[in-house]
């Protein structure tokens, strides 16, 4: 079964130097984003270069880096999964040096009274993915070890939030009826696909993730209301917040 494909106890046989050679330094820091708008946005206010390239054959993804504040940082578009965000992460991480990620985008939200009008902090995830299990052993739920960090950099910079679990999931279509039920029941405010696989790697190789998220649709008894899903998606507000996480970090 896959929650047992943990293996820590030997080598793998296919390794990232097969693909990109010697690693690089060249940030520190870089964002992960999910939204093409934001990714243009940054494009068109900042003088930016390409500093890598994440390799496919069905198309490679620009790195890119600006200037902010004196200092400078990567970003990506990230894929849309637990597998491929938490892959290209470690690829960005090897091809440019970055070892503290900024992740934020949207999420269905699985409480409206609790979620509306505050961003959401993730400190434990459900691992409804199938990347997670080979980067941390067996276990329902995954700690976000840098949850109690963000929370305290939102008070500090007075930005609306509430922290609590969320649920990983791999295939939105099967976010049925009793499982959302389930997953409310133990405590979830949110659903998303990426988070559990990204934090299992990033605390397998040392790296930092620092994510939080917006929710947009509702997944609720009565139905699912989607009316608020492109919002959530493009928000700038949530890049703004992402770049002062980044100056204190």
């Amino acid at each position: 079964m896959i929650i047992h494909d943990f293996d820590n106890s030997t080598a793998p046989i296919v390794n990232i130097e097969h693909f990109y050679g010697k690693p690089k330094k060249i940030v520190e820091k870089c964002l992960i984003l999910f939204s093409k708008v934001i990714h243009d946005y940054l494009l068109s206010h900042y003088d930016c270069k390409v500093i890598g390239e994440l390799g496919a054959c069905n198309g490679n993804i620009n790195i890119w880096s600006f200037t902010h504040n004196g200092e400078q940082i990567a970003f990506y578009l990230s894929g849309i999964g637990s597998a491929i965000a938490s892959g290209s992460c470690y690829e960005a991480h090897w091809l440019t040096g970055a070892a503290k990620f900024v992740m934020f985008g949207s999420c269905g939200s699985l409480d409206r009274e609790k979620t509306f009008g505050r961003f959401i902090i993730p400190t434990e995830c459900y691992r409804g993915d199938g990347c997670s299990y080979y980067y941390a052993p067996p276990s329902d739920y995954l700690t976000v070890r840098n949850g109690e960090k963000l929370a305290a950099l939102f008070d500090e910079l007075g930005v609306p939030y509430v922290k609590g679990r969320t649920w990983t999931t791999d295939s939105m279509l099967r976010e049925t009826a009793g499982l959302v039920q389930k997953r409310k029941s133990e405590g979830c405010l949110a659903v998303e696909m990426e988070l559990a696989g990204v934090e299992a790697l990033c605390a397998f190789y040392g790296l930092e993730l620092y994510d939080f998220l917006e929710a947009g649709d509702v997944l609720e008894e009565s139905g699912y209301d989607i009316k608020g899903l492109s919002g959530a998606n493009h928000n700038l507000g949530k890049l703004f917040i992402a770049l002062e996480i980044v100056k204190r970090i």
